[in-house]
């Protein structure tokens, strides 16, 4: 499907968009993922701590990731969102797990609140290969 130009998809395995927009957009050779909340299958936000939010919200980018043929691997950049910058190492040690080795490069970063109250949103930033 094209947005402007661009080709982008969805994810039925990562849940449904929360508004109009996609969530995955590729333009030169970069896959730009919108950012991911903790939702299920459903769209509902999941009651857990940030440890459980981050793990979700990871495997939603992981699922929209490999559905354009690309993996966690690919990824050059991510941008974490936090609600309270006192859980940076709950969620440190979980994303940790999903980048074991030469993680990208990432900022993370306190904001006063996220969509459906979550605790976490994770955006990544992917490189295809050969391009």
């Amino acid at each position: 499907m094209q947005v402007m130009g661009h080709p982008g998809w969805t994810s039925k395995l990562a849940g449904p968009a929360i508004g109009p927009y996609r969530q995955a957009t590729e333009a030169g050779g970069f896959v730009y993922l919108s950012g991911q909340l903790a939702l299920d299958e459903a769209g509902h936000l999941i009651n857990g701590s940030v440890a459980e939010q981050t793990r979700k919200a990871l495997e939603r980018a992981r699922s929209l990731l490999q559905e354009g043929g690309l993996g966690l691997a690919d990824v050059v950049k991510a941008t974490v969102f936090l609600t309270d910058l006192k859980t940076f190492p709950e969620m440190n040690g979980v994303y940790a797990e999903f980048f074991p080795q030469d993680p990208p490069s990432r900022s993370t970063i306190q904001v006063a609140a996220l969509p459906k109250g979550g605790a976490v949103e994770i955006e990544l930033l992917a490189r295809r290969p050969g391009s």
